[in-house]
């Protein structure tokens, strides 16, 4: 089965990113492709959500799985084919943009062609709606088209490591099964021996595993959990004061709770308070 829409190029494209194309492929055993150097002047991102596929780069073949994606930067050769025996799902696009280079160079995106997407559904959302905007209008919208292609990317800048450093993928699976646990529970005490127990696995390594899942530290995560939780008190509960909202968000120290509110959120939990409060 495809689903693939080619759109028109824009030579005088007022957009910061804009696609060229996307699609789906799937169950398409004999999809195959080889571009020479030079053959394409556009980004490319291509993600595998189920099934097998295969890379070639500098004559070695890499097997992607699903999760894991291939991007290309413009000009670059290109080699990539399903596996015939299980065949991929692969979404893919194709972008363009004159600040695209230094916006994914400066994320170090240009050292490793190879990547594996951390939270693959918010992904695969976000392809879809683009994938559906550009099957139903074309080009009748391109701002909204520009924004989605936006969406899609940051989704994959924020998600995406390199494969080459994405290990313990069963571990990083269950870091990602606590996340709904630790934002619940953020308010009690973090106990940093009991979170690593869960999993089975030192405290050294549950951060080190934290870190590679969420780019944040586990204290970093919590501490987001709390104040997202003492934001949406202090506009619900207004009979409340500002140090009950702070122990209820795990800050016995009202002023260290101030601290963290303003380091986040630019204000004071009292200013927050008159600014949104209605």
């Amino acid at each position: 089965m495809k689903r693939q829409i080619h759109l028109l190029t824009l030579p005088e494209m007022p957009f910061f990113c804009f696609p060229e194309s996307v699609g789906i492929y799937r169950e398409e055993p004999e999809h195959s492709v080889t571009r020479a150097a030079g053959a394409l002047n556009n980004f490319n991102i291509h993600y595998v959500a189920s099934g097998t596929g295969y890379v070639e780069i500098d004559q070695q073949v890499h097997t992607l799985g699903p999760g894991e994606a291939v991007l290309y930067f413009p000009m670059q050769a290109q080699r990539y084919y399903s596996s015939e025996d299980d065949p991929w799902d692969v979404r893919w696009f194709h972008f363009y943009g004159s600040g695209l280079q230094n916006y994914l160079i400066e994320r170090e995106f240009h050292r490793s062609p190879l990547w594996s997407v951390r939270q693959p559904a918010a992904f695969e959302e976000a392809h879809e709606t683009l994938l559906k905007e550009a099957e139903r209008h074309r080009m009748l919208n391109p701002a909204q088209l520009s924004t989605l292609t936006y969406s899609l990317l940051t989704v994959f800048v924020e998600q995406a490591s390199a494969l080459s450093d994405h290990k313990s993928s069963n571990s990083g699976s269950r870091i990602l099964e606590l996340l709904p646990i630790i934002q619940q529970e953020a308010a009690k005490p973090f106990i940093l021996e009991e979170w690593a127990s869960r999993i089975g696995v030192s405290t050294y390594y549950f951060c080190k595993l934290f870190r590679n899942v969420m780019e944040m530290t586990p204290m970093e995560f919590v501490t987001r959990c709390r104040l997202q939780m003492a934001k949406q008190w202090l506009l619900e509960h207004k009979d409340k004061t500002i140090g009950q909202i702070a122990v209820e968000a795990g800050y016995p120290s009202v002023s260290y709770f101030n601290k963290r509110f303003m380091e986040h959120e630019g204000m004071t939990p009292s200013s927050y308070r008159r600014l949104h409060g209605g």
